[in-house]
């Protein structure tokens, strides 16, 4: 059995490494070397992923976690030597107890109801894009004039940031996920963050909003480090995930024009295309990476108390055991039950509203732009395969 380590070279943009197809086949348990020097696990299975995201015998914790990549050693290094757990709030990368109280306060603000209350305004601002965009005239770069402003604006509103102050939060965020950035860049972009975001709270204490950090806040339930922890969780994944999705979807259908008339011309078939899409790309290309708690059989294999596991969700997403023929495209799949969103305790609180953004955005660029296309050629849009959440840097597009 031999002992792997990560790669993220491409043959094709839209395909995870060929290598990671090929031991698929063979088996769904893998031995994976760590940047470290850690003999961990690498899963690819559908059926073991999903096990291993809803088993409490596997952690989050990430001072438990062994790095899988040398760029990451340095920022893991600097947790540990200044005994660096969990921020106050930071629920994503906590275990049950402490999450369930985190995320129990915070269910009610994301539920399928007040997700739908928010669609009238989310048809306004992707509206409002393509009017610009319509403005400016073609050539234009979907990323940062209509992909990366939906998101972010809704998630601002939401919260109660002021969208004003996007830019800053915006290039800290893209050096966290930066995969060659240094640690203390990384520490640097965190505490910057961290600090406008407690100011925010401060100022919502003295001037409250109809918005939810101003609800967090009157509840009294957190201190201002654990509001501050939420913040930052809320606000760095509610905008560059699903930025990173509808422009990589975007990306997907204009270079598979059939399932792009699909989904254009039967309306019907956006939601069961935006599925597909999150299915099929799999912008979380990184992990996740849990820790065995105890051993624990996966397959047949032996995982120790303290081993790490990876998750290759792109690959497990393609797993024909569970998604026949999922290494292709198809819009017209029933793609419901993939892990793109996660599973267990730690699948993705702001899922519905990410489905609606992208639901509205796709069904909006095809109807405005029917003549939507590349402006270069494909393989000339730069890819992030550099970044831990996968996409396009730009994506220069024309009608």
């Amino acid at each position: 059995m031999t002992d792997l380590t990560l790669t993220f070279e491409r043959a094709h943009p839209l395909d995870p490494p060929e290598m990671y197809t090929r031991i698929r086949q063979q088996d769904a348990v893998h031995r994976m070397t760590y940047s470290d020097g850690h003999l961990g696990w690498l899963v690819t299975g559908y059926a073991v992923a999903r096990a291993v995201l809803a088993d409490p015998r596997f952690s989050n914790r990430p001072e438990l976690t062994h790095p899988p990549l040398p760029s990451r050693m340095e920022f893991a290094q600097q947790l540990r030597e200044q005994e660096l757990k969990v921020p106050p709030g930071f629920f994503l990368r906590m275990d049950a107890p402490e999450h369930t109280r985190y995320r129990k306060l915070l269910t009610g603000q994301f539920t399928v109801r007040r997700m739908k209350q928010l669609e009238p305004r989310i048809h306004e601002i992707t509206e409002s894009c393509l009017d610009a965009m319509e403005a400016a005239g073609p050539p234009v770069d979907l990323v940062s004039a209509f992909a990366m402003p939906i998101p972010s604006l809704v998630i601002c509103e939401l919260l109660g940031v002021p969208y004003e102050d996007r830019a800053q939060f915006q290039e800290d965020t893209k050096i966290l996920v930066d995969l060659d950035a240094k640690g203390q860049d990384a520490m640097d972009a965190l505490t910057r963050i961290s600090a406008f975001l407690y100011g925010l709270i401060q100022r919502k204490r003295a001037a409250p909003g109809d918005d939810l950090i101003s609800g967090l806040v009157a509840s009294g339930e957190l201190n201002d480090e654990e509001l501050t922890g939420v913040a930052v969780l809320l606000l760095v994944a509610g905008h560059e995930t699903t930025a990173n999705m509808i422009a990589l979807g975007t990306y997907a259908l204009l270079t598979n024009p059939g399932q792009l008339a699909a989904m254009r011309d039967d309306p019907a078939q956006v939601n069961n295309g935006v599925e597909e899409l999150l299915r099929y790309l799999t912008i979380i290309h990184l992990g996740p990476i849990r820790t065995a708690l105890e051993d624990v059989e996966l397959e047949g294999r032996l995982v120790k108390k303290g081993d790490s596991v990876t998750l290759h969700l792109p690959i497990v997403n393609r797993d024909p055991a569970r998604f026949p023929g999922g290494d292709r495209l198809d819009v017209t799949r029933e793609a419901t039950g993939h892990l793109a969103f996660g599973h267990g305790i730690h699948q993705c609180l702001g899922q519905q509203l990410a489905r609606i953004e992208m639901r509205i955005a796709y069904s909006a660029l095809l109807r405005r732009l029917p003549g939507l296309g590349l402006a270069v050629p494909p393989e000339e849009v730069p890819m992030r395969s550099d970044m831990s959440i996968y996409g396009v840097h730009r994506l220069p597009v024309t009608w």
